[in-house]
């Protein structure tokens, strides 16, 4: 299933995406798509149902993030052995963790807001997995069972704020809609092997990244049971996994996002992400 949220800012509702297409409503079955709704048995219900019999939802509106309730967006650094070379940095020997601040998410097609003090944002084209059910201390061979599914993820970076100011990389990560995620969940039944997807950014129709979660240096499974030794993950929770090279960071010269561009970001099976670049007030 493609699962999704619609409408403003703060008032979405959730949604389900048909075989044509077609964006139908699920806010007479649950009343979000967080929770329980995630688990195998909200999503199995879901699954169940004939979306010809839901309300159709007019099209052009607005996508939200995708799922809601999230509490953590855990983020992976350098999980691309090619990135952390463009990078300068060495292959980390365990995942790198941080986190975003949540109010980075963002619906897949909304502005990027870009900070009147920035002038180093970048772009980072990510697979983003979502928790189904609690996980805390889980061994790898049990990690998949928590996962409800995936989705595409931006993570927006400042690469002086995060590199050049001292401290942790989280204040680099965590600007406003610096996370936009969607547009859809695809369910975890769809997507045959996360470990085989291309991805791909494009800055004002320029190809910029053209990689594969093939060349992740940890996988989804690891990924999950290492966070969860450190962090509890709840349903809705979000973990975007690191990105292949191509980013404005490992360019010579180095270039950066400014006010007036557009990045379209999309990973197979999984959807395009659409997004403009803005002046913030």
């Amino acid at each position: 299933m493609k699962l999704l949220r619609y409408g403003a800012p703060g008032a979405e509702k959730p949604g389900m995406l048909d075989a044509t297409g077609t964006i139908r409503d699920l806010s007479g079955v649950v009343p979000d798509l967080g929770g329980a709704a995630l688990s195998p048995e909200g999503l199995a219900r879901l699954a169940a149902l004939d979306p010809a019999t839901l309300p159709v939802v007019e099209a052009g509106v607005r996508l939200g993030p995708p799922v809601a309730g999230t509490r953590n967006f855990v983020a992976i650094g350098l999980n691309y052995a090619d990135h952390a070379a463009e990078s300068g940095a060495a292959v980390p020997k365990e995942p790198i963790i941080f986190l975003k601040s949540l109010n980075t998410l963002a619906g897949p097609d909304d502005d990027i807001e870009i900070p009147p003090d920035s002038q180093k944002s970048d772009w980072e084209v990510e697979l983003a997995i979502v928790i189904g059910t609690t996980a805390k201390r889980v061994t790898e061979e049990a990690a998949l069972g928590h996962v409800a599914g995936y989705a595409v993820c931006n993570d927006v970076s400042e690469r002086e704020w995060q590199l050049e100011r001292g401290g942790t990389w989280d204040k680099g990560k965590s600007a406003d809609g610096y996370g936009p995620v969607g547009p859809w969940l695809v369910t975890a039944d769809e997507v045959a092997d996360p470990q085989d997807l291309p991805m791909w950014l494009e800055l004002d129709g320029k190809r910029m990244q053209d990689g594969s979660t093939r060349t992740m240096i940890f996988d989804v499974r690891t990924l999950v049971a290492y966070v969860s030794r450190f962090v509890t993950l709840h349903p809705g929770d979000i973990i975007t996994t690191g990105t292949p090279p191509g980013v404005g960071l490992g360019m010579k010269p180095p270039v950066y996002l400014r006010p007036g561009q557009v990045m379209r970001v999309g990973i197979e099976g999984l959807g395009v992400q659409t997004q403009r670049t803005v002046a913030a007030a």
